[in-house]
């Protein structure tokens, strides 16, 4: 935990010691009463909180910030509701990489037992975007949704001519996606990629139909989350996002 994140009503105030955010400070931090540790606000500014005080039940903490963090890349991520322990390692290095929006979405091969795991159904899934922030140092959060389809987001993006759109494809791709990248985002990226089985060809038709190229990693089969990493990596160097 590179940064330790709070809600804005919680700083400044009392951390109960139950908090693994309080054992964090104590143990892995080993701060004391008088030092200073980097914290920041969700969707907030970044900055230094104070560890005031320590007793039997709670730390008092004081918070000074000190700047806003920078926008979150316009990039937005539609990605085939996969296993939710795939969708964790995405929410959290998505996050950590830096996006504006992940919707994931079902597609003609989604299993539609997954989008009632309890990853999504108890909330968890925030616990790995805090996780994200935490490790990059940032307090932003993207935007991130579950019960859209891949028709129904469709028509919810902004028009083709404002936006990048680049899918992933193993099979019918055109061009690599270094190739399709734009080199600035001065306007939005979308990148799609499919759930862990593939697009299907009705997939295809409604994201050709969208304006979508099909762009490819390489001849290797890669695994989703891994595949999403490397093109987020792509995207940001290619366009020198910071």
């Amino acid at each position: 935990m590179n940064l330790v994140l709070f809600i804005a009503a919680e700083l400044p105030g009392r951390l109960p010691l139950a908090d693994p955010r309080a054992q964090h400070i104590l143990k892995v931090l080993r701060r004391s009463p008088g030092d200073t540790f980097q914290a920041g606000l969700i969707d907030g500014p970044l900055g230094n909180a104070t560890l005031l005080a320590a007793d039997a039940t709670a730390l008092t903490l004081g918070f000074a910030p000190s700047q806003e963090p920078p926008p979150l890349p316009p990039i937005t991520l539609l990605i085939g509701l996969p296993r939710p322990q795939t969708a964790r390692d995405i929410l959290r290095d998505a996050t950590t990489l830096g996006v504006a929006r992940i919707h994931f979405i079902s597609t003609e091969r989604t299993d539609p037992n997954y989008a009632s795991a309890s990853l999504w159904t108890s909330g968890e899934w925030q616990r790995h975007l805090l996780t994200g922030a935490a490790q990059a140092c940032d307090t932003r959060l993207p935007e991130v949704t579950w019960t859209h389809s891949l028709a129904s987001i469709l028509a919810t993006l902004s028009p083709p001519a404002s936006a990048c759109r680049l899918a992933l494809d193993n099979y019918e791709a055109t061009r690599p996606l270094a190739s399709a990248l734009p080199h600035t985002l001065n306007s939005p990226l979308i990148l799609a990629l499919g759930p862990e089985r593939g697009w299907g060809p009705a997939d295809r038709t409604a994201l050709r139909a969208a304006n979508f190229a099909l762009c490819s990693l390489g001849p290797r089969v890669l695994r989703l989350e891994t595949a999403v990493t490397v093109a987020l990596g792509l995207a940001l160097h290619a366009t020198g996002a910071p």
